[in-house]
């Protein structure tokens, strides 16, 4: 399995972010706002999202079942630049 450096190396970040972006404002609907605080890891390619109640979750419950891929990551109910925010405070 390759590690994670060499995934990102291998991946657009910016066409996962646009791409992701698009996919959760399609099925934002089924989450929000009932999962509202909650993350979701979007795999692009499949579209398939995994939901769980950290980020580091969601990712790992999408890394079961694509190891190789890097996926986009979206807390439901909130916008980037707040999920952002929230990323930093707690990880200090």
């Amino acid at each position: 399995m390759p590690d994670n450096d060499e995934i990102l190396k291998q991946s657009d970040l910016q066409r996962i972010a646009d791409e992701g972006t698009k996919i959760y404002e399609s099925i934002k609907s089924q989450y929000d706002p009932k999962e509202r605080g909650r993350f979701l890891a979007i795999d692009i390619d499949s579209k398939k999202a995994y939901l769980a109640e950290t980020s580091a979750d969601a990712v790992a419950e999408a890394r079961r079942n694509h190891p190789d891929k890097i996926f986009y990551v979206v807390k439901i109910g909130f916008d980037v630049a707040e999920t952002m925010v929230h990323s930093f405070l707690h990880a200090a």
